[in-house]
């Protein structure tokens, strides 16, 4: 099983039904280190399914008092691929640090795309 932290669409169910084929379930915690912002995405598919073209995204910054909420669920490796075909160009997926002591992965801000930082 794979560990995934969302803090944006990916814990809407209607998200989590259209890329997984199934409602997830998680455990709160937050990721430590970066800080919540925005992103205008282009792609009609993803606009489509998430219901607005613009996304939180997460922005480096390396500092232990910057934390993002968010939910880590639990999915398997074909479902971690699924969530890597629904991100857009502007996201990385990383491996981040947890409050919990946890590791996970999270979609990041792949460059300078961040909007309202």
């Amino acid at each position: 099983m794979e560990k995934l932290f969302s803090y944006g669409t990916l814990q809407m169910e209607s998200v989590q039904k259209e890329t997984f084929g199934r409602e997830l379930s998680g455990i709160k915690d937050s990721l430590i280190g970066y800080v919540l912002c925005e992103v205008k995405i282009n792609d009609l598919a993803v606009i489509k399914t998430s219901g607005t073209d613009i996304h939180p995204i997460l922005k480096y910054t390396g500092k232990d008092t910057d934390i993002v909420e968010g939910t880590v669920f639990e999915i398997t490796s074909l479902e971690l691929s699924q969530a890597d075909e629904y991100e857009v160009e502007e996201y990385i997926r990383v491996e981040g640090d947890f409050s919990s002591g946890q590791k996970a992965w999270a979609y990041v801000c792949a460059k300078s795309q961040a909007i309202n930082t």
